[in-house]
């Protein structure tokens, strides 16, 4: 695992280097963290062609790569089983950020923090986090709907969220990410964590009665900062790698290890990162259908059924296989691996060093078996393990019991998993995996979930599983 971690992280430039505009190490692209930073330079002004030398003169048209080859024309099942459950718990993680510009621009990102700060949960400012504090016992605010526990909603705590006009009062909920109103499953995830929040502040809070309001606070973010940190590598990306080795949640790997501790989210991992041809036509829910226009901003869904730009000058998809140790293609056929959209991709593209960074990540053959082609695993891994080990709990000042309240929050950070995260906060403690399962499978299990309940445990969210959503 010390392997893995170093390998992957050190091909990773920490101080980051380049960005949008400059091609060249200076002090702007290091020290300006408006920026995305790049992995590699972008390409220069005064190239014969989009990916310097090679292709065409011009790139073809969006709208023409669009319906030729990423268009869908039927759904194929992904051959790992991977069902909504991840598909949320990746679009709900990441918001914390990715986190583009929406008036400068792609190149350039709207968050404070480059890595794992929870913000999403939290509120990017503190204006944010203040609205959405109780201010008592260290714990968020919340409602309570059917006596079950819900975010609260915007009017009550004048956090400012995205919904359109018709939606009614009662259904905005306010939560760290202004975005999260979008769709059910993010809202799921994002009341998960509300409920485990306020449980660890229950926690913290008996063993350590003399602590004030904000020390449960700021400890309690710890905590959930670590446990996220553990799902996202041991169930979360060893989902998505596909890998037979078990992957494993040990800072002290690298406490021998010359490594940074600090992170800057790159503009190629977040253009990596869109995943929207992975959904699925419809959204099954118990025997209720739903269309996107009916998905999307629509909360109520949660409480009945329970809980491209192309200006970024990117360089060739060759060069970023370069860039990340991989063999570049010689030909369409071979990234594709088939002949049709290969012959179609040429007409486009004329070259296959010419060809896009985006669309050839969405058209690479996948992996035998698996949800993604090698170059999406081998470039998203690298970036992903260096921003969550290089997350300051990850160091040795702060990884020890201490921090985190004593051996009891140590634990719950250890011992975390998407299985435990459910169980702990959603009653009947029912099986939950990132992939689909067997019928018989998908029933009550039972885990140790001592010490870990609170009054606000008694919850029933709807949990995506098997490519639908089910109640817990």
């Amino acid at each position: 695992m010390r392997y893995v971690l170093t390998s992957r992280s050190h091909l990773i430039d920490s101080p980051p280097t380049y960005n949008v505009h400059y091609g060249y190490k200076n002090w702007e692209a290091f020290s300006n963290l408006s920026y995305y930073t790049r992995a590699l330079p972008p390409v220069a002004d005064d190239c014969p062609t989009p990916m310097g030398v090679k292709g065409k003169k011009g790139l073809p048209d969006s709208k023409e790569v669009f319906e030729k080859v990423l268009l869908r024309r039927k759904f194929i099942p992904d051959p790992q089983g991977t069902n909504m459950m991840f598909a949320f718990f990746a679009q709900h993680f990441t918001h914390q950020f990715f986190k583009s510009d929406r008036n400068g621009g792609p190149a350039f990102t709207t968050g404070l923090g480059h890595g794992v700060d929870l913000s999403h949960v939290y509120g990017e400012t503190l204006d944010r986090q203040h609205k959405l504090r109780l201010f008592k016992d260290g714990k968020l605010k919340y409602q309570v709907i059917g006596g079950e526990v819900y975010p609260p909603t915007a009017k009550d705590t004048q956090v400012e969220m995205i919904y359109p006009p018709h939606i009614p009062e009662h259904l905005r909920f306010a939560v760290g990410q202004e975005v999260f109103g979008l769709v059910p499953g993010l809202m799921m995830y994002a009341t998960i964590w509300l409920r485990e929040h306020d449980r660890v502040c229950d926690v913290l809070k008996q063993e350590h009665p003399e602590w004030d309001d904000e020390r449960l606070f700021q400890t309690s973010r710890l905590i959930l900062i670590g446990e996220t940190i553990k799902i996202v590598i041991e169930h979360y990306v060893q989902h998505l790698s596909g890998y037979h080795f078990k992957l494993k949640f040990d800072p002290e790997l690298l406490f021998n290890q010359q490594f940074h501790y600090q992170n800057r989210i790159a503009s190629e991992f977040n253009t990596l990162y869109h995943w929207h041809p992975l959904l699925p036509d419809t959204f099954q829910i118990h025997d209720q259908e739903y269309n996107y226009q009916q998905f999307l901003y629509n909360n109520s869904i949660l409480l009945e059924h329970g809980l491209t730009h192309r200006n970024m000058k990117y360089q060739s998809f060759n060069e970023y296989r370069k860039r990340f140790n991989l063999k570049p293609y010689k030909s369409f056929e071979e990234l594709t691996g088939e002949k049709e959209m290969a012959a179609e991709l040429e007409a486009l593209y004329g070259a296959i060093d010419a060809m896009e960074f985006y669309p050839a990540l969405l058209v690479e053959k996948p992996r035998p078996d698996a949800i993604f082609g090698e170059t999406m695993v081998e470039i998203g891994a690298p970036f992903s393990l260096k921003g969550l080990l290089g997350n300051p709990i990850c160091s040795p000042h702060y990884w020890k019991p201490s921090t985190f309240g004593g051996e009891v929050g140590f634990k719950i950070i250890n011992t975390a998993s998407i299985q435990s995260l459910i169980c702990r906060n959603v009653k009947g403690c029912p099986f939950i995996s990132f992939s689909v399962q067997d019928p018989l499978l998908t029933k009550t299990v039972t885990i140790n979930a001592s010490a870990s309940h609170s009054r606000l445990e008694d919850i029933n969210p709807t949990v995506l599983l098997k490519g639908r959503a089910t109640e817990l």
